[in-house]
């Protein structure tokens, strides 16, 4: 994205060519939708520009924030790009640090009184 966009301002600007990919890109910003070179790389949303472009970088800071501190303590799980994943690692993972039999396992959830990641002061332990 950050690449394809400096080559657009660089191609309105005169000093490259405008290819096709970068017309198309042009048009698609224009009319405020996701160019479909950015949605190829992203999970299928009906999102506007806009609302994509916002909830890309919660994704880019949540997954910036794993890889420089280790996994969060509140994990929002529409910010990952397939949650499933996520889900069935964290019954494996406790699975495997028990000693528990994978096909006798389950993930259940527990519904908090907290509204705000903020408010988890630290991880819950398998």
């Amino acid at each position: 994205m950050k690449i394809s966009v400096a080559t657009l301002q660089r191609a309105l600007a005169g000093e490259v060519g405008m290819s096709a990919e970068l017309d198309e890109i042009a048009k698609a910003l224009f009319n405020g939708q996701i160019p479909g070179s950015w949605r190829r790389l992203a999970p299928d949303t009906l999102k506007n520009l806009g609302n994509w472009i916002a909830h890309f970088e919660r994704r880019f800071e949540q997954y910036t924030y794993w890889i420089d501190k280790g996994e969060p303590a509140v994990m929002w799980l529409s910010g990952l790009h397939i949650p499933e994943s996520y889900l069935t690692a964290l019954v494996q993972a406790t699975c495997r640090k028990n000693g528990w039999p994978l096909d006798k396992s389950t993930l259940y959830t527990t519904v908090t009184q907290h509204t705000k990641a903020g408010d988890v002061r630290e991880k819950l332990h398998s």
